[in-house]
């Protein structure tokens, strides 16, 4: 049986990632990207993603996992330096019973927050002059990514 997906058009990200609309891009290369989303549900709450439009984790190629996963240490560490959590979440779903809601494939990575755990349910949708601001506190602490053969 094939997973529920959300409709795939048009593609929210593929537009972010074409200056088709806003959106706070903390950092990309030829694979990936860094997204700080709009609805932070912790601490420093990113996007890692593939520039290619991919709908599911089951679509990634090799490469782009690799990339993908050292976007997602990379992350970890930024948000650790600029916020200090007492953890981070990571977090993909795919298909809409476990929310998938943007049907291209994004890793979230959030610090903590305070009492524990991250937001659930609905949370602000903050101005792109709040999404600056946080990576201009991540951008200084995030490392380059690996060298990729």
């Amino acid at each position: 049986m094939p997973l529920v997906l959300p409709p795939s058009l048009p593609c929210s990200f593929c537009d972010y990632l074409a200056g088709a609309q806003p959106y706070t891009i903390l950092d990309r290369d030829p694979l990936i990207a860094i997204l700080v989303t709009y609805e932070q549900r912790g601490r420093g709450h990113l996007l890692v993603i593939p520039i290619e439009h991919r709908e599911t984790v089951l679509e990634v190629s090799g490469d782009e996992g690799g990339a993908i996963m050292d976007g997602v240490v990379r992350a970890t560490r930024a948000i650790i330096a600029a916020f200090d959590p007492e953890g981070v979440a990571v977090w993909q779903n795919n298909g809409i019973p476990p929310h998938q809601s943007v049907p291209h494939v994004h890793f979230h990575v959030a610090g903590t927050m305070p009492e524990g755990g991250t937001i659930w349910g609905e949370v602000d949708r903050l101005e792109i002059e709040r999404t600056d601001e946080i990576a201009q506190r991540l951008r200084p602490h995030l490392p380059p990514p690996a060298q990729r053969w």
